[in-house]
C-alpha cells in the first residue's frame, strides 16, 4: 500500500542521546504522514494531525510551530534517507562503472517506489505559494545528491581515472539519464513501478554513455 511504502521510506535511525524527545516527535511525523496522504496537505489540519498521532495539540506545537514545519521534516527525513542509502560515495574507490551502475539502480528504485510519489507531487503542488519549503526539499535532496556525485566525479579525474570534464553538468545528466524513460510514466500515473529489468537496461546505458565520454 502507498501508505505502508511511505512510512518505511521515512523511517530512519536516530542516534542514541541525540534527541532525547525522539519517541514522541515520531509518533508525531507518523502520524502527520497518514494525514497528509489521506487528506493532502491544504485540507490536513493541526487538529487532525495530533489526533491522528495521539498527542494533544499543544504537545504538537511543542515540537512543530506549524503545518508547514510538520511538513518539511517529513520532507527534510525523505531526503535524508536518500542521501544515507544512495549518495555516499567513496572517493577512493576507482571502479566508476561499478559505482555508477549502484548509485543509478538505488536512485532509480528510490524514486519510482510505490508510495514514494505522493509527497513529492504535494511539494510540487504547494512549492509557488511556499518557495522556501521548495527550496529546502531541493537543497536537502536533488541538490545534495548532485553534489556528493560530482565530488566522486572530481576526485576521479584527479586520479586519471576520468578525463578532465565539467562535473556538476556530468553528475545532473547521469542522474537524470538514469530516470529517462521511467519516471515521468510513473510520476503521472501513466504506468506503475518499472521492473528490475527495465531499470538494469535504463542505467547500463547511462552507465555506458557516461564512460563513452569521460573514462581516461
Amino acid at each position: 500500500m502507498p501508505l505502508e511504502a511511505l512510512e518505511k521510506a521515512l523511517e530512519s535511525p536516530v542516534e542514541p542521546g541525540s534527541r532525547p524527545d525522539s519517541a514522541k516527535r515520531r509518533q508525531i511525523i507518523d502520524g502527520a504522514c497518514r494525514v497528509f496522504l489521506a487528506q493532502g496537505f491544504d485540507a490536513a489540519s493541526m487538529g487532525a494531525i495530533a489526533k491522528e498521532a495521539g498527542v494533544s495539540k499543544g504537545t504538537l506545537y511543542v515540537y512543530f510551530k506549524s503545518k508547514d514545519d510538520l511538513f518539511a521534516a517529513i520532507v527534510e527525513e525523505q531526503c535524508r534517507e536518500q542521501g544515507l542509502l544512495i549518495f555516499t560515495l567513496d572517493p577512493s574507490d576507482h571502479d566508476v562503472e561499478a559505482t555508477l551502475t549502484r548509485v543509478g539502480t538505488e536512485f532509480a528504485r528510490f524514486m519510482c517506489r510505490p508510495g514514494g510519489l505522493p509527497v513529492l507531487r504535494t511539494i510540487i503542488a504547494i512549492a509557488d505559494r511556499m518557495p522556501v519549503l521548495g527550496k529546502q526539499f531541493y537543497e536537502a535532496g536533488p541538490r545534495r545528491g548532485q553534489a556528493a556525485l560530482m565530488e566522486y566525479l572530481e576526485a576521479q579525474v584527479a586520479a586519471g581515472v576520468l578525463k578532465p570534464h565539467d562535473s556538476e553538468v556530468a553528475a545532473a545528466q547521469f542522474i537524470d539519464s538514469c530516470l529517462s524513460i521511467i519516471f515521468k510514466p510513473v510520476l503521472f500515473n501513466f504506468a506503475g513501478p518499472p521492473n528490475d529489468e527495465t531499470i538494469a537496461r535504463v542505467v547500463a546505458i547511462a552507465v555506458r554513455t557516461f564512460l563513452a565520454a569521460y573514462k581516461a
